[in-house]
């Protein structure tokens, strides 16, 4: 099976060859991605930055001797996001501490206009509560913007096991979110 011509194939040559017009054009064409997806994988911006720096710089380094080809340079990218992105959340986990964590407040907001601006707030706890896959899952299709069968190669499962892994995620997303839809009030 042949792989569709890679949009990236000429400006990851020109990168390799130091073009820096070339890597001005990468940075501003995919750091913006990159960004997306540490911020939903690791709910903190600052790590999110560091993650999609190390990615493009990754990137740049790499670029001399990319085989066109083999795979997408975007999938390619995204996976050494990823793999960034699960480093820091191992990292986390093992970090031993004696505080308790903060809860959020659940309750409902006093004013029913902070609703809307609270709505992103709750939408990436939901999300940060996933588990990991799932969450992979429901950032590469719904954030990334990623077909079923490109976030399934980059996760390195079949389609049906992500179709599975998103369908698990949304059903815990509606259940964590439930009393955001209309008629919820007051249940």
């Amino acid at each position: 099976m042949a792989l569709t011509a890679d949009p990236d194939e000429d400006l990851v040559r020109r990168v390799g060859q130091g073009d820096p017009a070339a890597i001005q054009a990468m940075v501003a064409r995919k750091l913006p991605r990159m960004l997306a997806l540490a911020q939903r994988m690791l709910g903190d911006p600052v790590e999110a930055e560091d993650v999609a720096q190390d990615a493009l710089l990754r990137a740049w380094k790499q670029a001399p001797g990319w085989t066109p080809g083999k795979a997408k340079f975007d999938t390619w990218l995204h996976r050494v996001g990823l793999n960034l992105c699960y480093d820091r959340l191992r990292k986390r986990r093992e970090i031993v501490t004696d505080a308790v964590p903060e809860r959020p407040d659940e309750s409902a907001a006093p004013d029913r206009g902070l609703m809307a601006a609270d709505v992103g707030v709750r939408v990436d706890a939901a999300l940060a509560r996933l588990p990991d896959r799932q969450r992979e899952a429901i950032v590469l299709c719904h954030y990334q913007e990623l077909t079923n069968i490109e976030a399934a190669a980059l996760m390195s499962v079949s389609v049906e096991a992500l179709e599975s892994l998103l369908s698990r995620g949304r059903r815990a997303l509606r259940q964590a979110l439930a009393d955001m839809r209309p008629g919820a009030e007051g249940a």
